[in-house]
């Protein structure tokens, strides 16, 4: 006769607790990388003129300009990007919480990031009173940088594991 290990209800609870969170952390994951490739390209359209101030430099100077002017001026990249990074993992967490047949559509990333995008045009950047004017050349750049960032939020490599 063979016994089995049975553990304890409890374990079991808390064993289910961290499989169920483990999706979200991973999203939120590679939503702080997806805002890593979107600074990359934000680099080239910064560089090339198309787009004069990123929107995470905005959104601090308007809710934080006293505690941003207190950092030195030559750090004050690295918080912008740690922030924008911040702003990443939120949406990348957001994205896990979809329901799993929208998630696994090959145009949910993509479509992802146009939302997001447009809900910080038409929504959050009104509501933090940031009047910007933008060119055409600018709003594409800002849509492509969002397009590349819901496609790496959605690229799973444990597509299997993220639906558990």
């Amino acid at each position: 006769m063979t016994q089995t290990l049975r553990t304890p209800p409890d374990l079991d609870e808390d064993v289910r607790e961290r499989r169920e969170r483990k999706p979200v952390a991973r999203a939120a994951a590679r939503g702080a990388i997806a805002s890593m490739a979107m600074s990359g390209l934000r680099q080239l359209t910064t560089a090339l003129g198309l787009v004069p101030t990123t929107p995470p430099e905005s959104v601090i100077e308007r809710t934080a300009p006293t505690a941003f002017h207190r950092i030195p001026v030559d750090r004050r990249p690295a918080v912008v990007e740690m922030v924008h990074w911040l702003y990443g993992a939120g949406g990348g967490a957001v994205f896990a919480l979809l329901p799993r047949a929208a998630r696994r559509q090959p145009w949910a990333g993509p479509a992802y990031g146009v939302l997001v995008w447009a809900a910080f045009e038409m929504a959050i950047a009104p509501a933090l009173g940031l009047h910007r004017r933008h060119g055409t050349a600018e709003r594409l750049a800002l849509l492509a940088d969002h397009v590349l960032y819901g496609a790496v939020v959605a690229a799973s490599p444990w597509p299997h594991e993220d639906d558990r």
